[in-house]
């Protein structure tokens, strides 16, 4: 057998963001120094996948919950856009490149996921067509390196064995001690979110993981097939605001059947609508256990406001779960 380790390139970077290492850190360094660390590190996260330029800061406000000295393996759930799928898929590579570093895919995790016989492989084409996971790997990269309460990143103890204001050793921070899981989430059933909801209860258990759901909101206008508008509102992007926020409230209740019915009565074009339900039928599952958990969304985005039918915009949304 071959030994050769297999790379999924950063396809996105230089379009959807910038292929330049040292400007891309920057960014996200101003992003992340702008955002409040809540008390409670986060166990799982909500994000959006968008270019970076629309969604950057918004998804600073999940990240900067990250706590990587306790954060070894990082699960990250991503819708499929380009092929469809009925169950889960699982990456066919070693590593995932970002211009910041390379990110290993945790193989032992992997192995457990695939003897389930409940996963497909993704080829490396569909791979790197696919966003939806790519596009939290930088904010992943940076997360991990950076101290979640240090007033710099890297910590400001450059040079020395320890800072003295935030008590983090290694000041490159915990970027080789932890592995990833992408799973591209294929249309999944109610019946299989709960499948899946299930499996990987066990693993949002474990408070040294983290999870990462991958998800924009209301993609609104004609090039979306999807112009819902409740005038009562006031203007179309407060419609689209008080819809996003009805279903972001949902999920902060941590109920999979009642966000199940929101999608069905309003049909919003949340993108990882399946991500986002595999999560809470996890929490479901881990409630019945008697684990205390709560959500928070902590930011919200829209691309632009539309005013117009001929106007189109994507929302974004940024929460933290936590656990008591």
């Amino acid at each position: 057998m071959s030994n050769r380790v297999v790379c999924r390139e950063a396809s996105h970077a230089g379009s959807w963001y910038t292929a330049s290492g040292p400007q891309l850190n920057a960014q996200l360094e101003g992003w992340l120094s702008q955002v409040q660390s809540t008390k409670r590190p986060a166990r799982a996260i909500i994000a959006p996948h968008a270019g970076y330029t629309y969604c950057g800061s918004c998804a600073a406000h999940a990240y900067k919950q990250v706590d990587p000295s306790i954060t070894r393996r990082i699960f990250i759930l991503g819708p499929s856009h380009h092929v469809p799928l009925s169950r889960c898929a699982l990456s066919s590579v070693d590593i995932y490149r970002t211009p910041l570093y390379d990110l290993r895919i945790d193989q032992k995790i992997y192995g457990e996921l695939w003897k389930t016989g409940m996963f497909e492989r993704m080829s490396l084409q569909t791979d790197e067509d696919e966003h939806s996971i790519e596009m939290h790997l930088p904010y992943t990269a940076k997360a991990m390196e950076r101290c979640r309460f240090c007033p710099r990143s890297p910590c400001i103890a450059e040079g020395l064995e320890i800072c003295m204001i935030c008590l983090f050793r290694n000041s490159q921070g915990h970027k080789d001690e932890f592995t990833i899981i992408p799973v591209l989430v294929g249309a999944l059933s109610e019946s299989k979110e709960q499948e899946f909801g299930k499996l990987f209860s066990k693993y949002l258990a474990d408070p040294s993981n983290l999870f990462v759901v991958s998800s924009d909101f209301c993609h609104w206008g004609q090039r979306f097939r999807y112009s819902y508008y409740d005038e009562s509102q006031g203007e179309i992007y407060r419609s689209i605001e008080h819809l996003d926020k009805m279903g972001m409230s949902i999920i902060e209740q941590l109920d999979p059947v009642s966000f199940s019915n929101y999608l069905k009565k309003y049909h919003n074009t949340i993108c990882g609508r399946h991500p986002i339900g595999v999560l809470l039928n996890a929490i479901t599952e881990l409630q019945k256990n008697g684990m205390n958990m709560s959500f928070s969304f902590l930011n919200y985005a829209q691309s632009s406001q539309c005013r117009n039918w001929q106007d189109s915009s994507v929302s974004y949304a940024a929460g933290a779960l936590t656990v008591h």
